[in-house]
């Protein structure tokens, strides 16, 4: 049988007034603490996504709701095309997720997981480094990288972008100065062949310059995952598509390896087969993977 939805538009300010647009579903219920007593994840998409893209954001609550579980997917200041407006500043996507986990608790639901899919990833563990809930139950990281400004240089060298990787960093600080993040000055940033070897839009990539100082730029450590997963004390999951092209074998046991190092042992990583970067071409393995996360950790 299958079970019926409940979907509602949510929106609600952070506490710097950025409205956010979030969709809560759940299944249908004559009582509202049923649904408070069931888990619910809290999503957050990539770059330049929202919650209707393609793959993971779009799909899984759906898929959630089928097998029990609510979810509520939110666009943060990166949606609405962010990085191209000069709104989308990663630092301050933080707020963001504050916003949605207070509003989630102001309902009642006090089973909260996050999943981060991409730089979405990045994202949650990023709040979760700076943040403690006693709500928050968990993280699940999917498409995870180790550093977002080493792999953006590392790609653009393979590319052999226009401007490259240290141009864009020199043109950077002349324009935002010694204070990028007050900077009244910002201009738009276009990268040719950084993601492919021709000039079709899917080659390239626009910011602004300040966008991208933040998301990565040499100094952007808000994305240096590395440098600051050793203080997030939940329970974390770490999913990776055996095909990914954008994350690498190596980076999410790498990741794990500095979190277990400073005292975390509920670290569970696992690479969903046949899969790519939002492990849609694998459904069925990566939805076990967070149904056991939930599932484990919402009893603990």
């Amino acid at each position: 049988m299958k079970i019926r939805e409940r979907q509602e538009l949510i929106r609600f300010r952070t506490r710097d007034r950025f409205l956010i647009n979030s969709l809560l579903i759940t299944a249908e219920s004559h009582r509202k603490e049923e649904i408070l007593d069931i888990p619910i994840l809290l999503q957050i998409h990539g770059q330049l996504g929202h919650f209707l893209a393609r793959g993971t954001p779009r799909l899984l609550p759906h898929a959630l709701v089928e097998r029990g579980f609510n979810t509520m997917s939110m666009n943060t200041r990166l949606a609405y095309a962010g990085q191209i407006t000069g709104q989308g500043i990663f630092d301050d996507t933080i707020k963001d997720i504050d916003a949605a986990v207070e509003f989630l608790t102001g309902e009642g639901f006090k089973n909260i997981f996050i999943l981060g899919y991409s730089l979405g990833a990045s994202m949650a563990a990023y709040w979760a480094s700076n943040r403690e809930h006693a709500n928050v139950k968990g993280l699940i990281l999917e498409g995870l990288l180790y550093s977002s400004p080493d792999s953006k240089r590392k790609r653009f060298a393979e590319w052999g972008s226009s401007p490259t990787y240290e141009e864009a960093s020199e043109k950077a600080k002349a324009v935002l100065g010694d204070d990028p993040y007050n900077s009244a000055r910002d201009e738009i940033l276009i990268f040719y062949h950084s993601r492919g070897p021709n000039l079709e839009p899917l080659s390239d990539e626009i910011f602004t310059y300040k966008t991208w100082w933040f998301m990565a730029g040499p100094e952007a450590h808000a994305t240096m995952t590395y440098k600051h997963i050793h203080k997030i004390d939940l329970p974390m999951l770490m999913i990776r598509g055996e095909n990914d092209h954008i994350v690498e074998e190596w980076e999410p046991a790498a990741l794990a390896q500095v979190a277990r190092k400073s005292g975390n042992q509920n670290v569970r990583v696992r690479q969903i087969s046949d899969a790519g970067h939002d492990c849609m071409e694998n459904s069925d393995e990566m939805l076990k993977e967070i149904i056991h996360m939930l599932t484990k950790w919402s009893k603990e």
